[in-house]
């Protein structure tokens, strides 16, 4: 067996490589490691100790067992396209990435279900059944690059989640190595209504501080046997506000619903798929209807109806497969895309009652205005998950710190209106302050108590999630002394 030769004086790094059989399946120098500093969270960047490739569950419950064994801090890593900095080593962790572990392990059409390692990507999962008539729903802007190992630690969105669901919504199975190194399977295949604690539901979403999982079995649909996808041009952000709660009022369940206000158009047509949206707009609508061919065309009436109620200055169908490919690609770039315009952004991640929306888009209005930086919006605003882009540029002294308290006072106002600091991106270290908008302490203990039964001395991602040591703590002791 061909063992990594390793010239350092560190033993555990020594000690790491022999758990793995690859060659060159563990980066240790510091030129090497400063790829892994940080995921798509850049403002907060620490260097790892080690960073280790498995190729299979027993290697990774080896790598845990050891780090375990000898108190050494480490976490899971994907693609590193989160962008809430969960993947970020804040204690010289060693990383364990599962980019290697990317096998599309079964196929399973007459339960409609596959099982793939973690570090299959997103979007592959779907090219893969396509030619079959399947598909896979979750379909985050950046599937093209994400693994779905990440998408269930961060239960990851979409475009498409506001019909079918987010990434919890899709996972029927998990095997996972405990932060002791054991190997559990939960989940039973998808049959319904199965008997105790929701141990998936717990997983999903934990974003990688209980366990490390290793295998993920998923529920993938049939084709939609029809679909038509629409722009809708306002020339007031409040008219498209509005016309987005009216088609959901209707009774109308589009698969997406999105929006872009005008900073974020001038970013997405300077930007690589530019699809040529006015220049004086205020925001557009890409709308998307699918099912039953025969009850296709009645939607898109329906919905033309309540934008031109909304004063709607232009409205059209996608005329072919092709142009509806080129209006989401220009949409799900958006993000990136902001690079055209700004040398940094941050993104944000809250949601709120989509009644609200006129309401909150005015207050971040408002937010930027004060803070002397352009806030761009592109956001889920069929389920009122909103993405505040706050552009700035780091080379100018104290703009980096405008920026985050721009971007935490845009939670703020959704946590006011009765909504969520985060949709689909997360906590990581980005929002765990922040976790406070929407918990108090009792609240925040309950979860950290469960995050202790599996993850008791802390090794796996610590710094994460929650928010920094304080009244909780004080809480927390007094709990204990009653007891």
């Amino acid at each position: 067996m061909v063992r990594n030769k390793v010239k350092t004086n560190d033993i555990h790094i020594i000690n790491l490589a022999k758990l793995v059989s690859s060659p060159n399946a563990i980066l240790y120098k510091e030129e090497d490691l400063l790829a892994y500093d940080c995921d798509g969270f850049t403002i907060e960047r620490h260097l790892p100790r080690a960073v280790v490739f498995p190729k299979n569950t027993e290697e990774v419950s080896q790598i845990v067992k050891y780090c375990a064994e000898n108190n050494l801090p480490f976490l899971a890593r994907g693609a590193g396209t989160g962008l809430s900095g969960g993947a970020i080593p804040l204690n010289n962790e060693v990383i364990i990435s599962l980019v290697r572990m990317k096998r599309l392990l079964e196929v399973d059409l007459e339960n409609r279900r596959a099982v793939v390692e973690p570090g299959f990507v997103n979007l592959k999962l779907t090219n893969s059944i396509s030619d079959k008539g399947y598909y896979y729903a979750p379909d985050p802007s950046s599937q093209y690059a994400c693994t779905i190992g990440g998408n269930v630690a961060e239960n990851a969105g979409g475009a498409h989640c506001l019909k079918y669901g987010v990434t919890t919504n899709h996972i029927l199975g998990l095997e996972v190595v405990l932060p002791n190194g054991e190997i559990i399977e939960i989940g039973n295949g998808g049959i319904p209504d199965s008997p105790g604690y929701d141990l998936l539901g717990l997983l999903t979403g934990s974003e990688g501080t209980l366990g490390i999982v290793t295998k993920i079995t998923v529920r993938i649909l049939k084709n939609p046997e029809a679909k038509q996808t629409v722009l809708a041009y306002f020339d007031n952000i409040e008219d498209g506000s509005q016309a987005v709660s009216d088609i959901i009022s209707s009774g109308i369940v589009p698969a997406a619903l999105e929006m872009m206000d005008k900073t974020a158009i001038e970013g997405v047509e300077a930007a690589a798929f530019p699809v040529g949206h006015p220049k004086d707009i205020e925001a557009v609508l890409l709308i998307e209807v699918d099912g039953i061919a025969a009850g296709i065309e009645g939607q898109i009436e329906m919905i033309l109806d309540v934008c031109r109620k909304w004063n709607v200055r232009e409205v059209k169908a996608a005329r072919d497969e092709a142009e509806r490919g080129r209006w989401w690609a220009n949409r799900k770039t958006g993000f990136g895309a902001m690079g055209a315009i700004s040398p940094d952004y941050l993104v944000q991640d809250g949601v709120i009652p989509r009644s609200r929306l006129p309401e909150v888009l005015a207050k971040i209005n408002h937010i930027s205005k004060e803070s002397g930086l352009r806030i761009a919006n592109i956001f889920h605003a069929g389920d009122g998950n909103l993405h505040p882009l706050v552009l700035f540029d780091s080379r100018i002294p104290g703009e980096t710190e405008k920026a985050i308290e721009a971007g935490s006072a845009c939670l703020k106002v959704c946590a006011d209106v009765g909504g969520s600091i985060t949709g689909e991106h997360g906590v990581g270290i980005e929002k765990k302050e922040e976790m406070r908008f929407v918990f108090n302490d009792e609240e925040i203990i309950a979860q950290t108590n469960i995050r202790d039964v599996f993850n008791p001395d802390h090794l796996l991602n610590a710094g994460k999630l929650f928010p920094t040591p304080g009244r909780c703590a004080e809480v927390k002791r007094e709990l204990s002394s009653k007891n």
